[in-house]
């Protein structure tokens, strides 16, 4: 009913820069918060930033000042622009939305996560 959809990411040196984005698709009449959150191996999944519907933002201590969340909600998307990557925001990075939509039974809602799509900061 609901798909949340991850690109970008990939491989940079340590000072550069990545963006990645998600794009929520389905039976959808309303987004909620949108967030990132990461997981590195062997670590709990964290969350990296928020952003409400209305544009508020939050930010984990760590990336605060470097990383900027944004969305739109015509295109139903939200991304993570990620600049001086250090090493520890190696990991997993996880779309994820609080998500009203349509059943066969009526309204619904709940969060739904992407896929991930992996980040690494090399030294």
């Amino acid at each position: 009913q609901v798909q949340l959809v991850e690109s970008g990411g990939g491989l940079v040196q340590a000072g550069g820069s990545l963006s990645v984005s998600c794009v929520a698709s389905g039976t959808i009449f309303s987004i909620g918060v949108m967030a990132w959150y990461r997981q590195a191996p062997g670590k709990q999944r964290e969350l990296v930033a928020q952003i409400t519907s209305g544009g508020s933002t939050d930010y984990a201590d760590s990336v605060n000042g470097r990383f900027t969340i944004s969305r739109d909600n015509a295109k139903q998307t939200v991304y993570l622009q990620m600049n001086r990557l250090k090493p520890d925001d190696t990991g997993t990075y996880y779309c994820n939305a609080d998500v009203n939509y349509w059943t066969g039974a009526g309204p619904r809602r709940r969060d739904w996560w992407g896929q991930g799509t992996q980040v690494t900061v090399s030294s």
